[in-house]
């Protein structure tokens, strides 16, 4: 047992962010960001990013607009959280927490 982490069990690994909220922290960090470039941060293929990415759009979380040949994405940080435990929290709470400098 780590201080940490707390116990260490063999087994399936596990996250406490979804893909979705790496792929949205992925895009608040870098609004210009690639899909390409989206997939290698967060581990999954280019096709999961696009489909997430669409998810996201579909579902009022981020934006996007063509600039030249690349999309330029706005992530909306007055949306809430879909689970009703946090459905009180904008996701720009989460947004400030993993892209402010220092934290």
């Amino acid at each position: 047992m780590t201080a940490e982490a707390g116990p260490v069990r063999a087994g399936k690994a596990w996250t406490f962010l979804t893909n979705h909220a790496h792929v949205l922290l992925s895009i608040a960090r870098d609004p210009s960001i690639r899909l390409r470039e989206v997939a290698e941060v967060v581990g999954i293929t280019e096709r999961a990013a696009q489909s997430i990415v669409a998810d996201l759009e579909a579902a009022g979380y981020l934006r996007h607009e063509r600039v030249g040949r690349r999309n330029q994405y706005t992530v909306n940080p007055a949306g809430r959280f879909r689970h009703p435990a946090e459905a009180d929290h904008h996701i720009g709470d989460l947004v400030a927490l993993f892209t402010t400098p220092g934290t």
